[in-house]
């Protein structure tokens, strides 16, 4: 297993869901873990249940000055800061029911959904890596995982302005993994891979079953080795914690699991001039 002892994190959205399975397995590897949540009564919660090494702290993630003062608080609290799950999200429930028989077309939605959903599904995962970036580049070490979505999720027109808002997030991951390249840093996206049993999909029709869902502790075996020492090696990376099977070994794992941040092998179309560095204008290679 996975030692994470000395170690601390940010894990943003976790007091619920994907974000609490996260924050208790860092929590079993070792790690000191702040958690962060809107809701009080329920960040307090997970906070108990966790128990020990873990600290809540109640914040809006994508505030620049409630983010510095999340960083401030984890960094006092634990004496450093290593890891930031970028895990805080609103799902597309807020656009349509489960059958999406009432969907809203992407034009029909509220502009303030539309600005919520862009504030906390990918500003915040901005707000957040540059409160924590300082502290990981100064330090030479740190670790950023990011959770967006499926592609066929951001680009479905029932999903309002969660779609778009994951599409953003993602692009934002793999700049980020491109900036980090060397130095000590890695960051990746992780998801469960389908539909989840979280709160995001309510219990109705074939989704009543809950067992049927993919459930959120599927998010630890990857999430574990992509910080360890093992995974420093793992950039610019997504994979669907699904298909990650903790009877296989690591390598493996990668293989079956991931794939590059982004889809970048659907780039490359755009037609450059002679000598252009980013490609050739004959090839069309390395466009966007």
């Amino acid at each position: 297993m996975t030692n994470l002892k000395g170690k601390s994190a940010i894990v943003t959205g976790a007091g619920r869901g994907l974000g609490r399975a996260m924050a208790a397995g860092l929590a079993n590897a070792g790690a000191a873990v702040a958690l962060i949540e809107l809701d009080k009564d329920v960040l307090d919660e997970a906070v108990k249940s966790i128990g020990k090494g873990c600290i809540g702290i109640a914040g809006d993630v994508s505030r620049p000055e409630e983010a510095r003062m999340i960083v401030d608080e984890t960094n006092s609290a634990f004496g450093g800061l290593h890891i930031l799950v970028n895990n805080a999200g609103l799902g597309p429930e807020r656009f349509r029911d489960t059958d999406r028989s009432n969907a809203k077309m992407i034009w029909e939605i509220d502009f303030t959904d539309w600005q919520l959903f862009l504030d906390v599904n990918t500003t915040g995962h901005f707000v957040m890596t540059k409160a924590v970036m300082p502290k990981l580049l100064s330090q030479g070490w740190g670790r950023i995982i990011n959770v967006t979505t499926s592609l066929d999720t951001m680009t479905n027109f029932t999903n309002g302005a969660y779609g778009p808002s994951k599409a953003g997030a993602e692009a934002l991951a793999t700049m980020i993994a491109g900036g980090v390249e060397g130095t000590g840093i890695t960051c990746n996206v992780l998801i469960p891979g389908g539909p989840a049993d979280t709160r995001m999909i309510s219990a109705t029709g074939i989704y009543a079953d809950r067992d049927k869902l993919i459930q959120p502790e599927v998010m630890v075996p990857p999430l574990l080795h992509l910080l360890s020492e093992d995974g420093s090696s793992v950039n610019n990376r997504r994979f669907r914690a699904a298909l990650w099977d903790p009877e296989l070994d690591a390598n493996t794992n990668l293989k079956k699991s991931g794939d590059p941040i982004a889809w970048p092998q659907l780039g490359g179309k755009a037609i450059r001039p002679q000598g252009d560095p980013r490609g050739n204008r004959n090839t069309g290679s390395e466009g966007g």
